[in-house]
């Protein structure tokens, strides 16, 4: 479908621009909601911070349009969906002698 947009009145025109910019939000409202379902409240998650820092942590909350964050350092941070991916999980078990022994759990 072609518009020919030099036929359009000004009032046609502002129409038809705020019609496209609502379809565009919608449009990344869906992506980002698709990027979301990919992850669970609980699930251990990781992003690249600012100075390419990596940041592991567990995904505690839904928002519009971030995912809230808590770090194993504590800080809270809302991240776009889209730069997470899932972490390997580790089990801490001790073994008789006291010692501390870390297992990888598959994702």
């Amino acid at each position: 479908m072609k518009i020919d947009i030099e036929k359009l009145s000004e009032a046609e025109l502002v129409d038809l621009n705020n019609r496209i910019v609502e379809r565009l939000r919608f449009l990344a409202q869906m992506r980002t909601h698709s990027e979301m379902l990919q992850f669970s409240i609980g699930d251990r998650v990781t992003f690249t911070a600012e100075g390419a820092r990596s940041v592991s942590g567990i995904l505690t909350r839904y928002n519009r349009k971030t995912v809230t964050v808590i770090a194993d350092d504590g800080q809270r941070w809302n991240v776009s969906p889209g730069l997470l991916s899932k972490a390997e999980t580790t089990e801490t078990r001790r073994v008789g002698t006291g010692k501390v022994i870390h297992l990888k759990k598959k994702k």
